[in-house]
């Protein structure tokens, strides 16, 4: 849980300096930027590796976070949210067809045993998930409230990126937990039943 928040730590920082700045976007994004880099040179003064994620969003946000401050737009950033879940998922669905393993089961595989098909349909569940938010997030950015001004319409893609995307992710892990819960006590059952 604790990761899970310091990994979300740069977009806190986006939302709370946006708010805190009055609403300023290019202020925000540069603080972004700034946490981004601060969160990986902690990641690798405190391990001595990056993990593929956080190179990444690093890359991700100095591309899309640049861009929105060199052309002073904000399409740039909103783009930088999906680009993120479209890379994530499909990173995940490419890994079911390189290797043995798939990148869940690799990350999880020694904690708990699953049978193939759970770790394949954790997986595209994964890849659902992120395939999702990254078109939930282009259609909070670009049409949904079109009727309001474009600054009502950034607050509130940037209230739906803080808000929205870090409870569908919290929301999405808990259902991951209930569902791998499930299968691992299915499977402690097989397993006491070949052991008779």
């Amino acid at each position: 849980m604790l990761k899970f928040i310091y990994d979300f730590l740069p977009i806190i920082i986006f939302f709370t300096t946006y708010k805190l700045t009055d609403n300023d976007i290019y202020i925000a994004t540069s603080a972004a930027i700034i946490a981004t880099l601060m969160h990986t040179a902690v990641q690798w003064f405190s391990h001595k590796k990056l993990e593929n994620q956080h190179i990444i969003n690093l890359v991700v946000i100095l591309f899309f976070g640049g861009l929105t401050l060199f052309f002073h737009d904000d399409v740039f950033i909103k783009w930088k949210v999906t680009a993120i879940n479209w890379i994530f998922g499909l990173v995940l669905l490419a890994s079911q067809f390189i290797g043995k393993k798939n990148i869940i089961q690799r990350q999880l595989g020694d904690a708990i045993q699953l049978p193939e098909a759970i770790w394949l349909r954790l997986n595209l569940m994964w890849v659902t998930f992120f395939m999702f938010c990254g078109f939930l997030n282009l259609y909070v950015a670009f049409y949904y409230a079109l009727d309001l001004s474009a600054e009502a319409r950034q607050a509130i893609w940037v209230d739906f990126k803080m808000y929205g995307m870090l409870g569908l992710t919290f929301a999405f892990m808990i259902v991951q937990i209930i569902y791998l819960q499930r299968h691992i006590q299915l499977e402690e059952m097989v397993n006491e039943e070949e052991t008779r």
